[in-house]
């Protein structure tokens, strides 16, 4: 029997048990389905299997074997454009979109897990082979540690503070706090606001944070999260009811308005403190060269 066997076949399991680990379906609905979720096991199948059979490759001298990883690279990278594509054409029928900031950081999550799969699985196999399965075992458990650690990034409790505040109307502008967020001329559709809107105001903890809550994408995903988990008070057609975020020029800190449909102050709180920090959103302007010039 081929020596390799057994530890091949224990890198492509625990590779395998990784991807399931890392897929989640939560509040963002996706992936939701059975088939998305095959999908995504599948690919994880492959990405151990690529990880498992890397190694004995290379003790075997079939150097060649290797260049399939960058075969693989490249296939991961096709998942991710088929990932943007499936999510930008879902977010037209969405009442309030995620926006492409959002979907460009769910598909860089989805192709950077199948990476963590081919370290996994090719760390485990290595070691089985190295040193034996105990050692392979703690390694993977390892592994395991740092994929829960990577995969989470930071979220808005992290950066901001957030508080609830009273939404009111000055004439045809309303605002929350003293944030001015839009023109309502109709009497009818200001009482529905005033009956069904609730307001919030983040405050960046340090000034980065300014330019990183800035971003359209970062306060487009904030709506969305915080209006799939209580649900929305409009349907198509409605620009009026229509959830928004302005920031206030003077400070930085961003007014929240939205219509929940299901109007509970802790519930929103909490969504809200866990909207992830989306990467493509994190500006740290305190770290260019002329600020530290400026600084020295």
């Amino acid at each position: 029997m081929n020596p390799f066997i057994y530890p091949i076949l224990f890198g492509i399991i625990i590779g395998t048990l990784a991807r399931m680990v890392m897929l989640k379906t939560d509040y963002r609905q996706y992936p939701t389905y059975l088939h998305g979720k095959i999908i995504h096991l599948a690919l994880g199948f492959i990405a151990a299997n690529l990880g498992a059979v890397a190694v004995p490759a290379i003790l075997e001298k079939e150097y060649t074997a290797v260049t399939f990883l960058t075969i693989a690279a490249s296939q991961f990278r096709e998942v991710r454009n088929m990932e943007r594509n499936t999510l930008t054409e879902m977010d037209s029928y969405e009442l309030v979109p995620r926006g492409k900031t959002y979907i460009e950081g769910i598909a860089i999550a989805f192709e950077s897990r199948n990476y963590l799969v081919i370290f996994t699985s090719l760390l485990s196999t290595l070691t089985y082979i190295a040193l034996n399965i105990y050692a392979a075992v703690i390694v993977a458990f390892i592994c395991y540690l740092l994929i829960h650690k990577y995969m989470s990034g930071s979220t808005m409790k992290d950066i901001v503070d957030i508080e609830l505040s009273k939404i009111s109307f000055d004439g045809a502008g309303l605002y929350v706090d003293n944030i001015y967020i839009m023109n309502i001329g109709l009497p009818e559709r200001q009482e529905e606001i005033l009956k069904y809107g609730m307001g919030f105001v983040m405050k960046p903890k340090n000034f980065d944070v300014r330019s990183t809550i800035a971003n359209l994408g970062q306060r487009q995903a904030i709506l969305h999260d915080i209006s799939v988990s209580l649900g929305v008070v409009r349907d198509s057609g409605t620009p009026a009811l229509v959830p928004l975020i302005k920031r206030d020029l003077d400070d930085g800190r961003i007014g929240i308005f939205i219509l929940p449909q299901e109007k509970d102050n802790k519930k929103a709180l909490k969504v809200l403190q866990s909207v992830p920090v989306l990467e493509n959103a994190i500006r740290m302007p305190s770290e260019s060269s002329a600020d530290k010039r400026s600084g020295a």
